[in-house]
């Protein structure tokens, strides 16, 4: 029995050792799968994001098309509304359930933006339904869209801590030619 209690301080070191050991490894473990668990929701906030900016940008791009047709728009390829509904309905078809998903990930104030940015591209349907041929008012619709778009894009990256991005608003006129040097 003597040689057991001088073995004794040495078993209890082990057996706190071990202990010790799977406390941290345990507590490791949790906090990795906290800060993945993390990750792959804010990889599922990103992709709800770009998927729900792409379904109204397409939809942006219908009414650019259309306000061509009606002499509100410069774009190059014209469409009229009537040849234009079927992509519109698909389009509105395809931002329901963007805009559903968007409601169960997306934080409040992203949320919120896109509300107004898709508030704004609805009025401008309406705009082109009721065939109004106006190149002056399309042109404030058109900076409220992008100043929608704008602040969408400033809420998602806020959301999702990234640096401030470009405002997309540039120049779509054709650089100068730079002479050659034959």
């Amino acid at each position: 029995m003597p040689e057991f209690i001088q073995q004794l301080p040495a078993l209890l070191g082990v057996i706190i050792g071990a202990l010790g050991s799977y406390v941290a490894i345990m507590r490791g473990d949790r906090i990795r799968f906290r800060r993945e668990q993390a990750a792959r929701w804010e990889e599922r906030r990103l992709a709800v994001y770009t998927e729900y900016a792409r379904v109204l940008k397409q939809t942006v791009t219908l009414t650019y098309r259309i306000a061509a047709h009606l002499g509100n728009d410069p774009h190059p390829h014209p469409l009229s509304p009537r040849d234009a509904e079927t992509y519109l309905t698909e389009a509105a078809d395809a931002r329901d359930p963007a805009g559903e998903a968007l409601l169960m990930l997306g934080a409040p104030d992203v949320v919120d933006k896109a509300r107004v940015w898709v508030v704004t591209v609805i009025e401008m349907e309406q705009f082109l339904r009721d065939e109004t041929r106006d190149p002056q008012a399309w042109s404030g619709m058109l900076q409220r869209q992008r100043a929608a778009r704008q602040e969408y894009y400033a809420a998602v990256r806020r959301d999702l801590a990234l640096p401030p991005g470009h405002s997309g608003q540039w120049s779509v006129t054709a650089p100068a030619a730079v002479p050659r040097g034959d």
